[in-house]
């Protein structure tokens, strides 16, 4: 596979269909933050089973459902966004979609109004690469490099969403999708 651009924050990483790896199998990435020092990402099709009121007193009766970003500080809660005026310090990764902020200004929004599912993901860890290790993979062919889309960042389609991203990159890739998980059982 040919990744057709270069990783960067606010980019997409969609796994190859054969990645072994069960952090990463069929998974697609959001790429929150890629510079010289390394990579931050969150996995967005991996529901952790918990919901943000099993995390956080603060938020009972909070059913947002909490996904794993990834398998590095998996102590750690994460959430990117739509609410970047309305949270302090949070951090604008692509048009419109920002990570992390003030807590405290996430506690007020969510006292203030019915924040939509779509306008936030909440994420245990996250994904990380050091520097020059994303790339080296990305050169083994373990991931296609794509634009991210805001309806992709916040969807709740675990199951489908590596392949509505794939199909997404047009007809050359589309094939990928009907590739079997472990070609060896077939």
């Amino acid at each position: 596979m040919i990744s057709f651009e270069n990783a960067a924050s606010g980019k997409l990483l969609i796994s190859e269909p054969f990645m072994s790896d069960p952090n990463f199998k069929r998974s697609v990435v959001y790429l929150a933050e890629h510079n010289v020092r390394g990579t931050v990402g969150f996995v967005l099709n991996q529901k952790s089973g918990f919901l943000l009121s099993d995390l956080i007193d603060e938020f009972e009766n909070n059913e947002y459902q909490v996904y794993t970003g990834g398998p590095v500080g998996s102590d750690t809660l994460h959430f990117v966004h739509t609410l970047g005026h309305e949270i302090y310090d949070a951090v604008e990764v692509s048009k419109g979609v920002y990570w992390g902020g003030s807590f405290e200004s996430l506690k007020v929004v969510f006292e203030k109004r019915q924040v939509l599912e779509n306008e936030i993901k909440f994420f245990l860890g996250y994904s990380g690469w050091g520097t020059g290790q994303l790339e080296l993979e990305i050169k083994q062919n373990a991931w296609i490099v794509s634009d991210s889309k805001s309806e992709f960042i916040f969807a709740d389609i675990e199951k489908q969403l590596w392949n509505e991203t794939v199909i997404s990159l047009g007809e050359k890739f589309a094939p990928l999708v009907n590739f079997p998980e472990n070609p060896s059982l077939n």
